[in-house]
């Protein structure tokens, strides 16, 4: 793999996951130490042992997850491990002074003495690029840096963007959305398994050819499953008032209402924790409810139990597969048999079907372009994006009355998004109720026949697919209030 990154360009890399792209960044921001070739820095030849030696040499990243302190204030945050300090103590005001002429001079309209966690995600992002550039960045590594944030906050981080290249800075842009590679981006260079395709300059290219480069012709087709919307059946969920308490003891849910039918995909937009994992959890029996009533595919939602969940049938593919989906240690085709050990396929009466579960297996495995598609690896030994396709298959192939999806195409290329979209797309076809939550305003869009938008826990506004309108759903997720029609 070998690329050039020029001084004062904005370039965008792309390519399906395992790609390479994020691999090459961690190397040249200096967590990973090549096995061979080099990396030349201003024409001469240098070893990034650390994430340190990257930041001295003027080298940033941020990362898809901001590595922030939340209980700390921005002007803490951007000035950690290289705190000033006055007579041997940390000198705040100092902090607080240094870190507002850095905001001044690139543009960003931060408060130094706000906590972190009272900002809004587009704002913590905004933290992480000053962090920085306060400690001399000129080379900007930006890891998927719109999939949590909404339409306003997409085209302010596209500003600020294009603002560091006309000051010099260069910025490298990974990103699994297309059009807006193209819309921000000067270069584009494309990967696939490990090496560089080719490099187009933006102007010169559509989203179209890019997927095409991406996915080569190798990637087997997505099921081809009509878009349109079927005339939905009876309520598989009616929910009212639904009040939850959160992680940190406040509340979550702050009386939300709403159904879903069999045969509609239901879509929850909103920004990161405003209320919508802890409904997904609430459903699926996870998470306890503190007040409010409801009817879930013909009982009650007072006490539900996971396993009361998918004995109604309940599917779930939640938003921390590590910690709520698979057991790594497992083996893949025992993870696929999760939840349903004790059933054909998978089991004959007491004993377990090592032919049945192992044929299952397979077959999932193949049709989801499991990679490598080996039934007998250890699951921690597949990368995210293929342990997302193992949970994502396993749930659907259990034929749900009602699926909760949350997030369920994050880490997975655009292949495999295509063939997730087509597969959620058949379950609504087959009749069962889909409600998905997703923080990426377009996959909601593009899969929903209605809409809710939360905002601190509450129903913001409602859209049907005939009234969708981007821009006042991203008003509404930010809590804006405004006329949706």
């Amino acid at each position: 793999m070998s690329l050039d990154i020029r001084e004062g360009e904005l370039l965008a890399v792309v390519g399906e996951n395992g790609a390479g792209k994020s691999s090459l960044m961690n190397v040249l921001y200096g967590l990973y130490q090549p096995d061979a070739g080099e990396v030349v820095l201003d024409g001469q030849p240098v070893r990034l042992k650390s994430p340190r030696d990257a930041i001295a040499r003027g080298i940033g990243m941020v990362h898809q997850h901001f590595m922030l302190v939340p209980t700390l204030s921005v002007a803490e945050n951007v000035v950690l491990g290289r705190e000033p300090t006055r007579r041997g103590v940390f000198d705040v005001e100092r902090a607080c002074e240094e870190v507002a002429a850095t905001c001044q001079r690139f543009g960003f309209q931060l408060e130094p003495r706000a906590r972190v966690d009272t900002l809004t995600v587009g704002s913590q992002q905004k933290v992480e690029i000053v962090k920085a550039l306060h400690r001399g960045a000129q080379v900007l590594i930006l890891d998927e840096p719109t999939a949590v944030l909404t339409p306003q906050e997409a085209d302010e981080l596209a500003r600020v963007m294009r603002g560091l290249v006309a000051q010099g800075r260069t910025v490298v842009l990974i990103s699994h959305k297309l059009d807006e590679v193209l819309g921000v981006s000067s270069r584009v260079a494309v990967m696939r398994r490990g090496r560089l395709v080719t490099e187009v300059r933006a102007q010169d290219t559509t989203a179209a050819a890019l997927s095409s480069l991406m996915v080569g012709d190798s990637h087997p087709a997505a099921a081809q499953v009509s878009t349109q919307a079927h005339a939905p059946g009876a309520v598989v969920l009616d929910a009212k008032d639904l009040k939850a308490v959160g992680d940190n003891g406040r509340p979550a849910l702050r009386g939300v209402s709403l159904t879903v039918h069999a045969g509609e995909i239901v879509g929850i937009a909103g920004v990161d924790g405003n209320g919508q994992r802890e409904l997904a959890e609430v459903l699926t029996g996870l998470r306890a409810l503190e007040s409010g009533e409801g009817t879930l595919l013909g009982g009650g939602l007072g006490r539900l139990t996971p396993a009361e969940a998918r004995r109604r049938g309940v599917g779930h593919v939640p938003e921390d597969r590590l910690r709520r989906a698979v057991v790594k240690d497992m083996t893949v085709e025992e993870n696929v048999a999760l939840g349903r050990h004790a059933q054909p396929p998978f089991a004959k009466g007491p004993w377990v079907d090592f032919a049945g579960r192992r044929e299952r297996a397979n077959a999932l495995l193949r049709d989801y372009d499991v990679r490598p598609p080996d039934p007998e690896l250890p699951l921690r030994a597949l990368s995210g994006g293929n342990q997302q396709k193992v949970v994502v298959a396993r749930e659907l192939d259990a034929n749900p009355k009602l699926l909760v999806v949350v997030q369920p195409t994050r880490g997975l290329d655009i292949g495999a998004v295509a063939q997730v979209h087509a597969r959620l797309r058949e379950a609504r076809a087959r009749g069962a109720g889909v409600l998905m939550v997703s923080l990426d305003l377009e996959e909601v869009l593009a899969l929903s026949d209605r809409v809710y938008v939360f905002f601190e826990g509450r129903v913001t506004g409602t859209f049907t697919r005939d009234a969708f309108d981007e821009r006042e759903l991203g008003r509404r997720m930010t809590g804006a209030e405004a006329a949706h029609g």
